[in-house]
């Protein structure tokens, strides 16, 4: 019976533990959404939803009516337009060890960023790429527009 007891708690502690750190894989969530909207994972896209979880890697795709509002985990917003594809190449948020990194690509459409913690605190650690060069955050807000 200690046996089967000690197994079981085993079980449970790598149960929760998994769901733990699949968590810290989340950085933000979909926060405002309307008409199509998708999120390219390493599965293949979903339809993003309120609430959606984002994780580094993600594209996140608007149609021609689409739009999309995103809160990462440091309060950073990211309101992405018609017609955008937005991916998160990079994020951590870790103040206590002073590991501090947002890294996203505009690959086209538009993007209205809010900056956060990561900003406010490491400016130099944010950077929003586009097509013909790179936005280096050090404001608070700023917008973009690719044109096709």
């Amino acid at each position: 019976m200690k046996h089967l007891f000690a197994c079981w708690s085993l079980g449970l502690a790598l149960c929760i533990s998994s769901a733990v750190s699949a968590d810290e894989a989340v950085i933000g969530y979909i926060k405002t959404i309307n008409d199509q909207t998708t999120i390219d994972e390493s599965s293949g896209p979903i339809k993003a939803s309120l609430g959606s979880p984002i994780h580094v890697g993600n594209v996140i795709k608007t149609d021609e009516n689409g739009a999309a509002g995103v809160t990462l985990k440091d309060n950073t917003i990211l309101s992405i337009g018609p017609n955008t594809e937005l991916k998160i190449e990079a994020y951590q948020f870790e103040p206590q060890q002073d590991q501090l990194q947002l890294n996203a690509s505009l690959l086209k459409g538009t993007l209205h960023y809010i900056s956060g913690v990561i900003a406010k605190l490491k400016p130099e650690a944010v950077t929003v790429k586009t097509p013909t060069g790179v936005i280096a955050v050090r404001g608070t807000r700023f917008l973009v527009k690719i044109e096709e």
